[in-house]
This record gives C-alpha cells, sequence and structure tokens, in this order.
C-alpha cells in the first residue's frame, strides 16, 4: 500500500506525511527529500546503504517499489544510450542476436556487481570503436522521435478540426430544424390549402434535404496524412496513406463428417442383431443380469449377442487356402 511507504534514513512514512516523495539515483536504493537536501548539500555524496559516490543532480522520483527494479532500469536506459545499434547494422541476424545477448549480458553484471571493472571497459571501448555509429543512431532516433511528435502533432489537430466541424454541423442542423418547423408553423397559419398536403410537402423536402447531405458527406474525401514509419518498417498513427485490414478468413472447404458403420468381416453366417436377440429366443436359456449387473452397465443380451458373434465366427473360412467361402 502507498501507506506503506517509507524512507529507509529517517523512516518518515506516507501515512505521516502524505506529501512523500522517494527519490532514487544510480544505486537504486530510496531516500526523501529532506534526507536528499541533507546529504547531498554539496552536490554529492555517498550512499547510506551502499556507499556508492552519488551526485545530487541524478536523483529522480521512484517508479518502482523494488529497489533492484529501479537499479536496472537506470542502468538499461544508461548502457542502451551507447548500445543503439539496429538490425540493419549487422550483416547477418546471428551477429545482431549475439549483439542483443552481449547488451543484456553488460546489463547483469552491472545490475548484480559481477566484474564491473572489465565489464566498464568492454562499455568505453564499444563507444571508442563506434563513436561515428553511435552519434549516427541517436541523430536517427532524433528524427524518428520528431516526426513521431510531428504526426501525433498532426493528428490532435485534425481531432480538433472535427469536432469543431461537428460542433458546427450540429449547431447547423438545430437552427435548420427551427427555421423548418417555424415555416411549417407559418405555411398553417396563413396558407388556405389542405394542411395534410402541407405537412406531407415539408416532410419530403425533409428527407431530400436529409439525402443530398449524405450524399455531400459520402462524396467529401478524408484528409490524407503522410506516411510515417520507424526505421523496423511499422507504420506510425492511425492516419496512414493506406489502411491494412485483415484478410477475410477463408470458408473451410472440407467436408463434413458423415457416419459410416463399421463394416466387419466374420467369415461366417451373418449374426444376429441385438432386436433379434430379444425377439427371436435366444435369451432363453441366458441367465438375467440380476440388479447390481444392471447398475454396473452390464445386460444379458449384449452378452448373448458376443457369444454368438464368436460362435459364428470364422465358420466359412479355409486354413489350407487361406480365404473364406460363402
Amino acid at each position: 500500500m502507498d501507506m506503506d511507504i517509507a524512507c529507509p534514513r529517517c523512516k518518515t512514512t506516507k501515512y505521516r506525511n502524505p506529501s512523500l516523495k522517494l527519490l532514487v539515483n544510480v544505486c537504486g536504493h530510496g531516500l526523501c527529500e529532506s534526507c536528499v537536501d541533507l546529504l547531498f548539500l554539496k552536490g554529492s555524496g555517498n550512499c547510506p546503504e551502499c556507499g556508492v559516490a552519488l551526485r545530487r543532480s541524478n536523483f529522480r522520483v521512484q517508479l518502482f517499489e523494488d529497489s533492484q527494479v529501479e537499479k536496472e532500469v537506470d542502468i538499461r536506459r544508461r548502457v542502451l544510450r551507447d548500445f543503439n545499434k539496429k538490425e540493419e547494422d549487422f550483416a547477418t541476424l546471428r551477429d545482431y542476436n549475439d549483439y542483443l545477448e552481449e547488451v543484456e549480458t553488460i546489463i547483469f553484471n552491472l545490475v548484480n556487481n559481477i566484474d564491473q571493472l572489465e565489464t566498464n571497459k568492454k562499455i568505453e571501448k564499444f563507444k571508442k570503436e563506434n563513436r561515428e555509429l553511435i552519434l549516427k543512431n541517436k541523430a536517427r532516433a532524433g528524427r524518428e522521435e520528431a516526426e513521431l511528435e510531428a504526426l501525433l502533432e498532426q493528428e490532435a489537430a485534425m481531432e480538433e478540426a472535427r469536432r469543431a466541424q461537428l460542433a458546427m454541423e450540429e449547431k447547423e442542423e438545430k437552427r435548420r430544424k427551427i427555421r423548418n418547423k417555424e415555416a411549417l408553423i407559418d405555411e398553417l397559419m396563413f396558407s388556405t390549402g389542405n394542411a395534410r398536403n402541407i405537412v406531407q410537402t415539408f416532410a419530403e423536402s425533409r428527407a431530400q434535404d436529409a439525402a443530398s447531405q449524405a450524399a455531400q458527406a459520402s462524396s467529401v474525401p478524408a484528409p490524407a496524412v503522410r506516411a510515417t514509419q520507424f526505421s523496423t518498417g511499422i507504420q506510425i498513427g492511425r492516419g496512414s496513406g493506406h489502411v491494412e485490414f485483415l484478410p477475410v478468413p477463408r470458408t473451410d472447404d472440407t467436408p463434413l463428417f458423415h457416419y459410416e458403420p463399421p463394416q466387419r468381416i466374420f467369415d461366417g453366417p451373418a449374426p444376429p442383431t441385438l432386436l433379434d436377440v430379444d425377439q427371436n429366443g435366444f435369451l432363453a436359456h441366458i441367465r438375467s443380469a440380476s440388479e447390481e449387473e444392471r447398475a454396473g452397465g452390464y445386460n444379458s443380451n449384449i452378452s448373448c449377442l458376443r457369444a454368438l458373434e464368436e460362435a459364428m465366427s470364422g465358420l466359412y473360412y479355409r486354413a489350407h487356402r487361406g480365404e473364406a467361402v460363402f
């Protein structure tokens, strides 16, 4: 809960101070604003929990309750600021995947304090060897952000213009209805014609006006917005120059299942059916099933039919030829 948030140094809680804000730095340990002002009065100092040297200007509002997550987010942001290569910067997909794995290894080592000296040396070496490419990718990212921001502003302006147009159309529609109503009342008051014909004429006129307005609205083309995309080719914004719809699902041409009873080969006379067993006296010398047996699913006619099938099976089979004679 928010009320359980407390500064680890002065123990001030959110319950006692509702305006309490915890600030974090690169180490991920949180401090309240009062403790930051007190400990980092000269602009720099050490973290009271881990002893890491910190700058006051690097403190920011804590977003996550777990300090480890906060630390990882900060380190990941700092590392990816320099490790900003794209997939098109590599010859093969394998090289790009190896690069991503190396970046994750660097972040993991910095978060968990593993070989920090070697990891920092590797980062500095990468920055020196790829200085021009890093600057180029930063500029490209800046252009993409500027394009995205311009597109968002354009969409917001279009949305605002659309709302203003709709409001104007609604006002005009209300005025038109009032004018038509007043004209109808005046016509009924001062005209000598049939009132029913006058009302019908006005109704037809309103229907024609509504149809003409609908036709004009459908004929007005929607304002086009230039297609803007990220470096990955993903279109940005709802107002792209072309609209891609999901494909229409194909109808399944597979034929429906049709049950066909299995054809059993007995190599003998055709056995009777269950109906024949019940009606033709086959059960005369068969013990009737008890209540306990019927409760378990047993029935005497089924066992009788099974015995008859076994008795008739193979009667026409000739062993020396390996075939049945009918």
